[in-house]
């Protein structure tokens, strides 16, 4: 299997942060760490964007997917509010988490606590050619709950 090359910048201030890691041998997605100066405290329904302390430089064919620990979802109702949220390949500021606490009680972000995930994608090069009619299908246009609840 090929390796793909993704350079990573540590931004100043945040070298006890360090680099996203992988927590398993197969895991999909690199843990984020929280690098807040101060702790962020998340009131049920508060959200906040919480910085991960590097940027990237990826191929162009390639996306990062912010997403959400499932653990910390299950257990504390926190999630990321879009999710999963897109980094592009031209993007090189500083990586953030939007979080959301659905559950019933504050929740608080300390630095370097383990707060999201991040996945890379292959994106296909795409071009969209405008027609007037498009190939029929069984399903056409179902849409919503078209095949029951």
């Amino acid at each position: 299997m090929s390796h793909v090359k993704v350079e990573i910048k540590v931004l100043p201030g945040n070298e006890d942060i360090g680099i996203p890691k992988k927590m398993t041998d197969l895991a999909s997605g690199f843990d984020l760490c929280a690098a807040v100066k101060e702790p962020v405290t998340l009131a049920p329904g508060g959200r906040a964007l919480i910085p991960a302390g590097f940027a990237l430089a990826m191929p162009e064919n390639l996306e990062a997917q912010v997403r959400p620990r499932s653990g910390l979802a299950y257990k504390k109702g926190i999630t990321t509010l879009n999710s999963p949220g897109t980094i592009d390949a031209d993007y090189r500021g500083e990586i953030g988490v939007i979080l959301i606490n659905h559950g019933e009680e504050s929740f608080t972000v300390e630095r370097g606590d383990r707060v999201a995930q991040i996945v890379f994608q292959w994106v296909p090069h795409i071009q969209l050619t405008e027609v007037r009619t498009l190939t029929e299908t069984t399903r056409g246009e179902g849409g919503f709950g078209h095949t029951g609840v």
